[in-house]
C-alpha cells in the first residue's frame, strides 16, 4: 500500500471515529453547553432563577414537641418519590431515628390534593421484624430500609408502593433481604406487605422472611400488577443499587447508582446515573451501552433527575457540585432535543440550618426526584420535584413551563385575578410548614401575598423578576400584622443575588433601609397599618437610589449597598440575610439540637400587596 493510501485510509478511521464519539451517542449521550457554573461560596451560586418556581416543605421533622405526629420525630428524612394518581399527590420518603444506615429505619407516605397542602405521614413500610429464630448477622448493626424507587402504577391503573429492607449498615447485595410490595387501594387503605423480589446475593426466601411471596396473595389482579411491573425492564433497573440479579434477572451488566431515565425523539432511552454518568438502550431498556462518565456534567453523590417536560422539551435537575456533603444548589438545564443542554438556572437556593446532627446528612437539597414515567402527570403546565433538605426535611418543587430565566413585561401584580390553580403566577415561593406563603384576602375582598413566619430557624421568601434594568421604579404595599416581633426584608437584586438596595422591618417597630454600607432608621411601622414603598433605583456606575414611604420621602439619591450594572428581582423574606452553611462549615462534628428547633416562635404576618415595576 502506498503512503497516499495509507493517509486516505487513516482520514477515514478519524472520521469515522469521530462520528462515533459524536454527542448524543453511547459516547457522550448528554452534554451540557452552557457557560454558566456555580459560585460555590454562596447558596444560589450566583445563578438566575427558574421563573415562577413554588418550593414547598411537605414533611418538618420534630424530634421532641408531644403536640406533633409521632411519625415525625425521627429526624433523618431522605431519599423521597413521588407519583400522581387517581387526582392526588403521593410522596413516599426513608426515617431513621437520627443517622443515615443506622437502624431502626421505616418507610413514610403523604399525600396531597394540590401538591400545597400535605397530609401527615403514615408509616407504609415498618421496622423489619425477623421471624423467631432468624438471628443477624455477625457484622450487621440491625435492621434499615433502602430504595431508588417507590411507586408503580400497573396497566390496570393500580398503585403498588415499594421499599427494599437490607442490614445496617451496608444493605447492598450481600447485605439485602428483599424488595417488598404493597397496594394502596383509592380509598387510601392498604393492602398486606409481600416480597416481590428476594435479594438475589443471599439466601433469603418466604421461609425464613417476615412477609409472604406476592404470588401466595389471594388477589389475582395483585399479583397480575407485580408480574407487570418484574417485567418491565426499565421501572426495575432501579433496583439495581441493590441487588444487581446474579440470578439473571437483568441482561444489563453494568449500571451505575440511583438511575434516572426518559425517552427521545428517536425512540432511545438516556438513562441518568450519580456522579455524571450516562447511558443509552435501543430496545426500552433491556440492555443498555456501558455508561459514561459525561465531562460536561458537574455531578458528585447527590441523584440527578431528567425528564421529558410537558412543552416537548427536555430538563435535567442536579446539585452542580462536586462536593458530597454540601450539596447545593439545586438547579434545573433544558433543551429539546434531550442532548443538548444549556440555561442553568435555580430551582432551590436556599439552605436552612440543619437542626438535627446526624450522621452523612449533607447540607442543601439533595437526591432529587420527578415523576417516573408511567407513575402520573399533574394537571397544569409544571413538572414536579420531591428531595430532602438537609437529609432532615421533605420538599417539593413546581417548575413552570417553559422553563427560563427572565420576563419581558415589568410587574403589575395585585393579586387579583390570578388563575385557578396558579395563585402565584410569576412568583417564586420558598415555603417551610411554619413559614407559610398564601394568596389571602382581606377586608373588601381584596385579595394580597401573605408571608408568616413562626419558624425558629427558616424564613418565608417569595421572589418576583422583573425584565433586567439600570433605571427602575419599584414600588409595593406592606401592612405588617404586629410591631413587636416578627422581621421583613425587601432586597432589589441583580441577576448574581447581589443586594445593592437593602430594606428591613425589623422586631422593634422600625424601618430600616441602607446607605451604602449603613443600614439607616428610616421610619417606625405599627401594627396594621399599610405603608406603601416606592424605590427609584440607578444601577449604572456610581449608583444609587431613592425611597419614599407613603409619599414621604426618606432618602434621596442614597449610595447602593454594592455597586452593580442592572437589577432584575424583588426579593421579600421574612428573616435575615444567610449564608451559612456553606462549604467550611464542619459537616460531621457531633453537636447537640438547636435551642428551641422543636418549638414555634410568636407568628408573625406581612402582607404584600400592589407589587408594580416600571421604567422611569
Amino acid at each position: 500500500m502506498q503512503l497516499q493510501d495509507l493517509y486516505i485510509l487513516f482520514l477515514c478511521l478519524n472520521f469515522l471515529t469521530s462520528l462515533s464519539a459524536q454527542t448524543g451517542s453511547i459516547h457522550e449521550p448528554v452534554r451540557y453547553l452552557g457557560g454558566q457554573t456555580i459560585d460555590p461560596a454562596l447558596h444560589e451560586g450566583r445563578l438566575r432563577y427558574a421563573v415562577g418556581v413554588e418550593s414547598r416543605q411537605t414533611i418538618r421533622v420534630n424530634r421532641t414537641d408531644p403536640g406533633h405526629n409521632d411519625n415525625l420525630s425521627w429526624t433523618y428524612s431522605h431519599a423521597s418519590n413521588l407519583a400522581y394518581w387517581n387526582g392526588r399527590f403521593y410522596q413516599q420518603y426513608l426515617s431513621n431515628p437520627v443517622d443515615e444506615h443506622i437502624p431502626p429505619g421505616r418507610t413514610l407516605l403523604t399525600t396531597s390534593n394540590d401538591g400545597r397542602s400535605w397530609e401527615e405521614p403514615t408509616v407504609i413500610f415498618p421496622h423489619y421484624e425477623p421471624p423467631p429464630g432468624v438471628t443477624l448477622p455477625d457484622s450487621a448493626l440491625g435492621y434499615m430500609m433502602h430504595q431508588r424507587m417507590g411507586f408503580y402504577v400497573a396497566p390496570d391503573n393500580r398503585l403498588l408502593l415499594l421499599a427494599f429492607y437490607g442490614h445496617a449498615e451496608d444493605p447492598f447485595t450481600t447485605g439485602g433481604i428483599g424488595r417488598v410490595v404493597r397496594e394502596i387501594y383509592p380509598d387510601h387503605t392498604l393492602g398486606p406487605i409481600y416480597f416481590i423480589r428476594y435479594d438475589s446475593h443471599t439466601d433469603w426466601d418466604q421461609s425464613n422472611t417476615s412477609f409472604p411471596f406476592y404470588q401466595r396473595s389471594p388477589d389475582k389482579g395483585f399479583i397480575a400488577a407485580c408480574d407487570s411491573l418484574l417485567r418491565d425492564p426499565l421501572m426495575t433497573l432501579q433496583w439495581w443499587d441493590e441487588d444487581h440479579g446474579l440470578d439473571g434477572f437483568y441482561q444489563v451488566k453494568e449500571a451505575g447508582e440511583a438511575l434516572s431515565y426518559y425517552h427521545r425523539d428517536d425512540g432511545k432511552v438516556v438513562a441518568l446515573w450519580k456522579r455524571s454518568h450516562a447511558a443509552l438502550s435501543e430496545d426500552e431498556g433491556v440492555t443498555f451501552s456501558s455508561p459514561v462518565k459525561v465531562p460536561t456534567l458537574t455531578m458528585a453523590g447527590g441523584k440527578v433527575w431528567g425528564q421529558r417536560t410537558d412543552d416537548n422539551r427536555y430538563a435535567m435537575v442536579y446539585n452542580p457540585i462536586e462536593l458530597d456533603e454540601y450539596r447545593y444548589p439545586l438547579i434545573v438545564i433544558s433543551g429539546d432535543d434531550g442532548i443538548h443542554y444549556d440555561n442553568m438556572l435555580l430551582v432551590n437556593g436556599e439552605v436552612p440550618p440543619r437542626r438535627f446532627m446526624g450522621r452523612w446528612k449533607d447540607f442543601g437539597p439533595c437526591y432529587v426526584r420527578g415523576i417516573v414515567e408511567g407513575n402520573g402527570n399533574p394537571p397544569g403546565e409544571d413538572f414536579w420535584l420531591t428531595y430532602s433538605m438537609n437529609k432532615e426535611d421533605i420538599w417539593v418543587s413546581r417548575v413552570p413551563l417553559p422553563i427560563r430565566s427572565s420576563v419581558s413585561d415589568h410587574v403589575q401584580d395585585d393579586f387579583e385575578n390570578l388563575p385557578d390553580g396558579d395563585p402565584f403566577g410569576l412568583w417564586n415561593i420558598y415555603a417551610p410548614k411554619w413559614a407559610a406563603i398564601e394568596v389571602h384576602t382581606v377586608e373588601g375582598n381584596n385579595k394580597v401575598l401573605q408571608l408568616q413566619d413562626e419558624d425558629p430557624y427558616d424564613y418565608a421568601r417569595a421572589i418576583r423578576i422583573f425584565p433586567e434594568s439600570q433605571l427602575v421604579e419599584v414600588s409595593l404595599d406592606i401592612t405588617p400584622q404586629q410591631s413587636d416581633h416578627g422581621h421583613l426584608e425587601i432586597d432589589i437584586t441583580d441577576q448574581f443575588g447581589n443586594r445593592p438596595v437593602r430594606i428591613a422591618f425589623n422586631p422593634e417597630g422600625k424601618i430600616l433601609a441602607c446607605e451604602g454600607s449603613t443600614m439607616k432608621t428610616v421610619g417606625d411601622y405599627q401594627s396594621g397599618h399599610g405603608y406603601h414603598m416606592l424605590l427609584m433605583v440607578d444601577a449604572t456606575p456610581g449608583g444609587k437610589y431613592s425611597l419614599l414611604i407613603n409619599d414621604h420621602q426618606v432618602l434621596q439619591d442614597a449610595p447602593l449597598a454594592v455597586s452593580v450594572k442592572s437589577v432584575e428581582r424583588i426579593s421579600l423574606r421574612t428573616g435575615p440575610y444567610r449564608d451559612l452553611p456553606n462549604r467550611n462549615t464542619p459537616n460531621q462534628e457531633e453537636a447537640p439540637p438547636l435551642p428551641g428547633a422543636d418549638e414555634k416562635v410568636e407568628k408573625a404576618i406581612f402582607l404584600v400587596d400592589d407589587v408594580v415595576t416600571r421604567s422611569p
